[in-house]
């Protein structure tokens, strides 16, 4: 978990960048951490839930081939 909230924002706006979906995943490992999850809910007014015990791969994930979207050196 980052330390505070600019930082979280930073990293998990990574995620979801040219016009494609992301997915961030917060490990919550001790009462630190989570005043800092409860701060970013604060602050950017959302609610993160809880991860599920399972995800249906077919309608929660979409897996994009990256080298045929770009290329490069």
């Amino acid at each position: 978990m980052p330390e505070d909230t600019d930082t979280y924002l930073h990293r998990v706006a990574r995620a979801g960048r040219l016009g494609t979906k992301g997915l961030a995943i917060t490990y919550v490992a001790n009462e630190s951490d989570a005043a800092i999850l409860n701060e970013i809910q604060s602050r950017f007014a959302v609610k993160i839930t809880e991860m599920p015990d399972e995800i249906d791969a077919d309608t929660q994930v979409t897996f994009i081939d990256i080298e045929s979207r770009f290329t490069g050196p």
